[in-house]
């Protein structure tokens, strides 16, 4: 490695055994979303075991000089597909499924590289490669999936290749196969068990298409594609298994009928209204408004790159974009990070989601929160990520730029450092190597 500038991310080791690691006067992201500081961090074994000033390191810890650096607990990305390298249909046609596994591996790569510790996959990735990250197969944030959404025929999960008359998944690539089951149903007992299937294949997440959406194939808006008792059916048959639902809903009475029914998150909700947000607010259901992915779909469709029904449907979206966001911090929802990438020039891009929730009126504190500590708590692991706290594992970004001024967050140099479990994934120049004691 070079003596000079930043060093290539630590790639080969496991990351199931922990490391130790600390950090001298660092700028610590504190629970009300601002920085405390200058503190002394102390991890050992992947786990925080000090925070304060004046600290000791133990025997052997490798230490870094945090003076003028800012440290924040992991960032979640809520709402992701690292399957998808592409939106051309064509493309994603004539790629063979080991070229798209090996890309979905460099989409994580990039992904941890840029600050994301830990990813909810919305689509597409399955429980194989999840667990090959768990494992220290290859490089990534912890994963959280759902396989496939669910949703219905014809709508906006379906990929049907009308000239030759085929089924196709929505992502033209990846065929049914034990471990990505069908995901078009029809009526209440297709939705049973479609999500058995589902939940077989190891989804952690159940994921609902209860709307239209921009790329959707058909011609028309964002209107209702699951009725209200397929909606019911599946919340209520992953809750007999005790596993969360997600709903894609981008407006009008799917996003009322989701949460009534006990959805853990509404995805997108372009269109909410102030009566969701209440209800919301009131069944403890969260939002993920994914803003950076139809900020690019806008400028695509004003560019001229996205064409007929879907630059309608693109440019509603911009028109309206960052209005759920307020609307739902005004009635107190839980407001978590997503950023619906899904192409390779996006992947690693996801910190500008930050940017875009201040943009959209959080305050840059509420913005951080959202992308650590909220991420957190939705996806039922705020015990021990998402804060940095005594006890709580050592997921972690350092940073080298001024978090409060958002321009950070779409510069990818502005991350220097992350930590998986104490363990450097992107080593920070200043991180020394631990000292041995001479015999």
């Amino acid at each position: 490695m070079g003596a000079h500038g930043r060093q290539p991310p630590c790639v080969t080791g496991s990351v199931r055994r922990p490391g130790s690691v600390f950090l001298h006067r660092v700028l610590a992201l504190d629970r009300s979303g601002g920085f405390a500081g200058p503190l002394d961090v102390s991890v050992v074994d992947g786990e925080i075991t000090g925070l304060g000033r004046n600290l000791t390191p133990v025997a052997g810890q490798p230490a870094i000089d945090g003076d003028g650096l800012w440290l924040l607990p992991g960032i979640f990305d809520c709402h992701l597909h690292a399957g998808l390298p592409s939106y051309d249909a064509l493309e994603l046609l004539n790629t063979p499924i080991s070229r798209r596994i090996v890309e979905t591996a460099q989409a994580l790569r990039r992904t941890i590289e840029a600050g994301v510790t830990f990813v909810r996959d919305a689509g597409i990735t399955d429980a194989g490669v999840r667990d090959a990250v768990a494992d220290g197969v290859i490089p990534g944030p912890t994963l959280q999936i759902c396989v496939v959404a669910l949703g219905a025929t014809g709508g906006h999960g379906d990929g049907f290749l009308a000239g030759p008359g085929r089924d196709c998944p929505v992502d033209y690539g990846l065929p049914d196969y034990p471990g990505r089951p069908p995901h078009l149903v029809d009526g209440p007992e297709e939705m049973r068990k479609a999500v058995r299937i589902v939940l077989r294949s190891g989804a952690d997440w159940i994921k609902l298409l209860a709307t239209g959406g921009v790329l959707s194939a058909g011609d028309g808006e964002f209107e209702p594609e699951l009725a209200d008792e397929e909606i019911r059916m599946a919340i209520a048959e992953a809750g007999r298994h005790r596993k969360p639902v997600m709903v894609h809903a981008l407006g009008g009475p799917a996003i009322a009928s989701a949460v009534t029914a006990g959805a853990r998150s509404i995805e997108h909700g372009v269109f909410l209204t102030e009566s969701d947000a209440a209800l919301m607010a009131a069944r403890g259901c969260a939002l993920v408004p994914t803003l950076a992915i139809y900020d690019r779909l806008a400028e695509q469709a004003r560019a001229g790159s996205l064409t007929g029904v879907r630059a309608s449907r693109a440019l509603a979206a911009g028109r309206h974009l960052g209005e759920s966001v307020a609307i739902a911090r005004a009635a107190g929802v839980t407001i978590a990070l997503g950023s619906d990438f899904g192409h390779r020039d996006d992947h690693g891009s996801n910190l500008e989601e930050v940017g875009l929730l201040h943009r959209a009126g959080l305050t840059a504190a509420e913005a951080l929160l959202a992308a650590t500590w909220a991420g957190a708590e939705l996806c039922g692991v705020g015990h021990r990520l998402g804060r940095l706290a005594p006890g709580y594992e050592f997921d972690a970004v350092l940073l080298d730029a001024d978090p409060s001024d958002m321009r950070t967050y779409t510069r990818r140099t502005s991350v220097t450092g992350v930590f998986k479990r104490g363990v450097a994934v992107v080593r920070h120049p200043r991180l020394e190597p631990p000292r041995r004691s001479v015999l």
